[in-house]
């Protein structure tokens, strides 16, 4: 049984602490740092965890510890944890959106670490985390990682650090272009008179249907969109207006200028203490 610490408990702490329960982790191997007391309270009710207004205490004897709080806020716990977590010398993980590796060594020490980003849909047991690891990391260590962010969605590990931003760009911020797309979608279909609650539902379910296609069938999008588009039809009409006005180039340009902020954000954090 793997004694675990979660440093926050925000929404992102709590869907991990709930896909944990369900995997057959006892409440009693978690502990919640958590400085809100309505937010501790809220916390012991639902999930039965031992919580704590202090970090050090919630990673007493931890065998790993989940940073589950914003980036900026890293150099001030670090004060706090620091010299625990040398003693200890537990995994730590971090989904901090942004953090690098080597910032967190610089912070918290020489540990094995991994860090993850994982996006909002994992809120519902649906997301996609990314993650990557230092060479102190073992297999062992990997495994526990993985165990735990693929309580909420599906996870790949990237070999390649710098990869991250692009993890980001597309997954971590990919919910909002999802959610934009839907928008688009609504708006279009009541400027045709279609009433703005069935607009809405069938977008959404259009959506969620599509989705479903390409995880639980595995084929090629590229196939399911053939498929879809008979010649001279009227997907055909919409995907040759979707092609003239440069569709893949307007995506590709969006993730890329994600991708630049991702670092730039990491960049800034350089300059913190």
């Amino acid at each position: 049984m793997t004694r675990l610490a979660f440093i926050g408990g925000g929404n992102m702490a709590r869907s991990l602490i709930g896909g944990l329960l369900k995997t057959g982790l006892p409440a009693s191997a978690i502990r919640v740092a958590e400085p809100q007391a309505d937010g501790r309270e809220a916390l012991g009710r639902e999930f039965g965890v031992s919580t704590f207004a202090e970090n050090r205490l919630a990673a007493a004897d931890a065998e790993v510890v989940v940073l589950a709080v914003k980036p900026q806020v890293m150099p001030a716990i670090r004060i706090e944890l620091r010299e625990a977590l040398q003693r200890q010398h537990p995994l730590l993980i971090s989904i901090a959106a942004g953090v690098r590796l080597d910032q967190l060594e610089r912070w918290f020490g020489a540990l094995p670490i991994v860090r993850c980003m994982p996006n909002t849909p994992a809120l519902i047991g649906a997301g996609a985390t990314g993650l990557c690891a230092n060479a102190r990391v073992s297999a062992p260590q990997k495994a526990q990682a993985q165990h735990i962010l693929d309580a909420v969605g599906l996870t790949r590990w990237i070999a390649d650090e710098a990869q991250m931003d692009t993890v980001t760009a597309l997954s971590g911020s990919g919910p909002a272009y999802f959610f934009a797309l839907v928008e688009a979608l609504e708006d279009a279909a009541v400027a045709q008179g279609l009433p703005r609650e069935a607009a809405r539902a069938l977008a959404a379910q259009t959506c969620l249907g599509a989705g479903r296609m390409l995880v639980e069938g595995g084929e090629d999008p590229a196939v399911l969109r053939r498929r879809v588009t008979s010649p001279h039809g009227t997907t055909q009409a919409a995907l040759e207006s979707f092609a003239a006005d440069a569709l893949p180039r307007v995506v590709a340009r969006a993730v890329a200028a994600a991708t630049r902020r991702g670092a730039e954000l990491a960049a800034e954090l350089d300059k913190l203490p």
